[in-house]
């Protein structure tokens, strides 16, 4: 692939997503650039069949992956020419996540292992070739990312995060679809608003406010894929329109969400 290849073709996709408590799988095919983005997620990139294009600088060179991962927070942009990937998106305050960015560092791209990576692709790929249904899916992916989270030793390299976020976490997610509130979430976490506001940016790398539009942007995305319209899907995670829903999307993920075809 050259650069200018993709100047001006935006990613095209269809595939599946599949969402858990603390992560998603995003499977399929796609071709085109995505938009310069950052999310809150790290994410595991595994291309099942072809490559993949990754940068994380504007003006430095394009490195070809067959797996890699992104840190949370990792401005980047990506190019795909047909490839047949898996994402996974992995939440950096859950256990998962924390073991994650212990055995991979939180700072900046690599590469996945190998052979490693590819029997986690290949597992991924015959799954989907299979047409297994949501909860087989569901099972592969989250296995994927357990076996990632272990260290050289076979065990997670770190333990439970803070218990005190973690109920503020359980408090935010059971009321993503209504109204949630850092003083609520602070209440569940039995601490005040300033302390809570502290103890959640140290631990999650992000704003309480952030964070809920990452969650909120999820919602959006699973109704949308089990068939509401954007507009419907919009509304029913919180989002003032769908235009908001779109630039959000856009930001989070460098693609628009129409872009992406339910397979």
């Amino acid at each position: 692939m050259t650069d200018s290849k993709f100047d001006r073709q935006r990613i095209a996709a269809s595939g599946r997503v599949y969402f858990w408590q603390t992560g998603s799988l995003w499977i399929g095919q796609g071709q085109g650039r995505s938009e310069w983005h950052a999310h809150h997620a790290h994410q595991v990139a595994l291309a099942l069949e072809g490559g993949f294009r990754f940068r994380t600088d504007r003006a430095g060179p394009w490195a070809a992956f067959e797996a890699a991962i992104v840190p949370s927070h990792c401005p980047h942009e990506f190019e795909l020419d047909g490839a047949t990937v898996a994402h996974l998106f992995v939440e950096p305050e859950s256990t998962e996540g924390r073991a994650l960015s212990s055995r991979f560092g939180a700072q900046g791209l690599s590469a996945l292992p190998q052979p490693e990576a590819r029997g986690l692709a290949d597992r991924l790929l015959a799954a989907l070739r299979g047409a297994s249904d949501a909860d087989t899916m569901r099972g592969i992916a989250r296995d994927t990312v357990a076996r990632l989270a272990l260290n050289a030793a076979g065990v997670p390299p770190v333990g439970a995060g803070d218990p005190r976020l973690q109920r503020a976490l359980e408090r935010i997610r059971s009321r993503i679809r209504t109204t949630v509130s850092l003083a609520d979430a602070a209440a569940a976490a039995t601490l005040s608003p300033s302390r809570f506001r502290h103890l959640f940016v140290q631990e999650t790398g992000t704003s309480f406010r952030a964070y809920v539009l990452w969650l909120r942007i999820n919602v959006a995305i699973e109704a949308a894929m089990a068939g509401a319209s954007w507009t419907d899907a919009a509304h029913e995670a919180g989002f003032a329109d769908s235009s908001h829903l779109t630039r959000t999307h856009r930001r989070m993920f460098g693609i628009e969400p129409t872009a992406i075809r339910h397979a």
